[in-house]
């Protein structure tokens, strides 16, 4: 199997002679196939999520409808594919790369493919995810279609190999799901003789362009970018994606010391956020200086790999790229948290007795016990020769893992209702309608009094930042976050012009270089707005509703380590606002308070 996750590539499967079963096999098999080429396709331009692609053919066997996920809280995959195929979806069949992900109360994605008529589903995985595993495949059969499963209802080798490029294409989420750590990925370029740079520290450049466009795909596909301290001290990287646009990746900083140079391009966060992830009490004074130039430090007791994957991981991130040097590669796979390998192989030979290597000591003595790659990938790059492969096997997907009601029947200290808190972040979360990327639209009057529909609850957030300022830049600024294609966009959008420290109404040439700035009132008026759009949100949405009121009892925290205002914060430290504005609309909901008023939006 070759797979690379700078751009997805079905397998080559060989022709052979076939009987009809087989012949059926290999044409579903070839449509899971481009399902899961369509799941890729939004990889660079939005973070990293789980990835979905549909494709519906006729009983002919043609083509009538495709579709995919762009981003977190955009229309399902399902529904793309079925309003491209329109009537060609009725008594037609839809595959999927993977079993629809809708969230809890919300069969979007189901009812469109029964409403649209579908007959039957072929399904290329069961979700990896608990708490959406099994969900979707349910409910489609409980309205009559016909779904099968790869691997459980349709067996063959075609179909295996088949099946394998859905877990490939959604190696990331597979692997965050069962180890409780990003997908992680270790890249390095180094020349034939294994060498990572000169013996003088010089490293510009081992590889080709090539290979360093290569680079950037991989970074555009990834959370974030880690590096050492000693790669900030002698290369000074950007670590951008370089790509005019799209999903910018995070930069990581792992340091010990915090031994850093005072100016380096990682502090420049104008564009994009830099974390300092080090050991609690490094260098006091530093940590400020890093603070005032917008960067974010966070401390750890022990600063080691597994506890810094583990918050990260905890912080919603599903894949991250090690650009790091030999020391802190050796220590991330030590830790057992590294789970793929890119190596540029350039054809050059620097020599060199102390040259550095792109993986340091690990302790092995024998050649038996050197790491095997599994899945290895070999090709040509410009001159270069790229060798991919992953250290840990892929986890098994297949096995059903017991549901909490039937881990008490077995296990009388395990209750399903024993938590009292309720934590919500991503839209993928067990209570991602929570979250302000969830796709519910909402419409919301105007200062006019005309009603205006925006595609989620961060659209309208974002873009009343700027909605009262009196400035043309300003009013572009909204129309683009209106427009913006998803949530994480427009809180892209958003987010990048409230960093600049600049004001509006300064003179024309000023505003050209700074942008829009926010609203001088907003921080006065930005919990009314985001409550006016939440109470619209689960006001117009009957499932949301009974959803929110479902945990009656339950103390909701919105749980981004990150954001110290809307959320909980690392350690509890968080003002979380947006679960206070959560518990407040219950509040109103259930008639437990004298403040409720109607709700000034439309149904969608």
């Amino acid at each position: 199997m070759a797979f690379s996750l700078g751009t997805y590539r079905p397998p080559i499967l060989c022709r052979a002679t076939i009987n009809n079963n087989n012949t059926n096999h290999s044409l579903e098999a070839s449509y899971i196939r481009r399902a899961a080429e369509l799941a890729d396709k939004s990889a660079g331009f939005s973070s990293p999520h789980p990835n979905f692609g549909c494709v519906i053919t006729t009983a002919q066997g043609k083509v009538a409808g495709e579709g995919y996920l762009y981003a977190q809280g955009t229309k399902p995959a399902e529904v793309m594919a079925v309003e491209a195929a329109g009537p060609g979806s009725r008594f037609a069949t839809a595959y999927l790369n993977m079993e629809p992900g809708d969230c809890h109360g919300d069969h979007s994605a189901v009812s469109a493919l029964v409403q649209a008529g579908i007959s039957r589903v072929v399904v290329g995985m069961r979700h990896p995810l608990q708490h959406l595993r099994g969900n979707s495949i349910r409910a489609l059969r409980s309205q009559g279609v016909q779904v099968d499963v790869l691997g459980e209802d349709l067996k063959s080798k075609t179909l295996e190999e088949a099946q394998k490029s859905c877990l490939l294409v959604n190696a990331p989420i597979i692997c965050r799901a069962a180890s409780q750590v990003p997908f992680s990925v270790l890249k390095y370029a180094m020349t034939l003789d294994g060498k990572i740079a000169a013996s003088s520290g010089h490293a510009a450049w081992i590889s080709s362009k090539m290979s360093r466009n290569r680079v950037f795909e991989l970074r555009g596909r990834s959370d974030a970018i880690i590096v050492g301290g000693n790669t900030v001290r002698k290369d000074n990287p950007k670590l951008t994606a370089r790509h005019g646009g799209g999903h910018m990746p995070v930069r990581i900083v792992m340091t010990q010391t915090l031994n850093l140079p005072v100016e380096a391009n990682l502090w420049d966060v104008s564009d994009v956020s830099t974390i300092v992830v080090t050991q609690r009490g490094a260098q006091r004074s530093f940590q400020k200086l890093l603070a005032s130039k917008g960067v974010e430090v966070v401390e750890f007791d022990i600063l080691n790999p597994r506890d810094v994957m583990e918050y990260f991981h905890d912080r919603g991130y599903l894949s991250i790229l090690w650009e790091c040097g030999g020391t802190l590669a050796a220590s991330a796979i030590s830790a057992g948290v590294i789970h793929k390998v890119f190596a540029f192989v350039a054809p050059k030979i620097i020599g060199g007795k102390n040259a550095p290597s792109p993986v340091a000591e690990l302790g092995m003595v024998e050649m038996s016990q050197a790491l095997d790659l599994l899945d290895v990938c070999y090709e040509q790059v410009g001159p270069d020769m790229l060798i991919s492969g992953f250290l840990q096997p892929l986890p098994d997907v297949t096995p059903v893992i017991p549901s909490v009601d039937e881990t008490f029947a077995i296990d009388p200290t395990v209750t399903p209702h024993e938590s009292s808190i309720i934590f919500f972040y991503k839209a993928w979360d067990p209570f991602g309608a929570f979250s302000n990327f969830s796709p519910h639209p909402i419409q919301m009057p105007d200062k006019n009094g005309d009603y205006v529909t925006w595609l989620s609850v961060e659209h309208y957030y974002q873009a009343h930042k700027f909605s009262e300022v009196d400035d043309p830049l300003a009013r572009d600024l909204v129309k683009n976050i209106k427009s913006a294609k998803s949530p994480e966009e427009a809180a892209r959008i958003g987010r990048s012009m409230q960093r600049q420290q600049c004001h509006l109404g300064k003179e024309f040439q000023t505003r050209v270089l700074c942008g829009s700035q926010v609203r001088s009132d907003w921080d006065t008026v930005k919990i009314d707005v985001m409550y006016r759009a939440l109470k619209c949100k689960f006001s117009v949405y009957p499932h949301l509703n009974s959803m929110l009121l479902s945990t009656a009892g339950s103390v909701l925290v919105e749980a981004s380590p990150h954001d110290l205002f809307w959320g909980g914060g690392r350690d509890g430290e968080g003002l979380n606002y947006l679960g206070r504005l959560l518990m407040q609309l219950r509040s109103e909901f259930l008639g437990e308070s004298s403040t409720s008023s109607e709700s000034s939006c439309l149904a969608v």
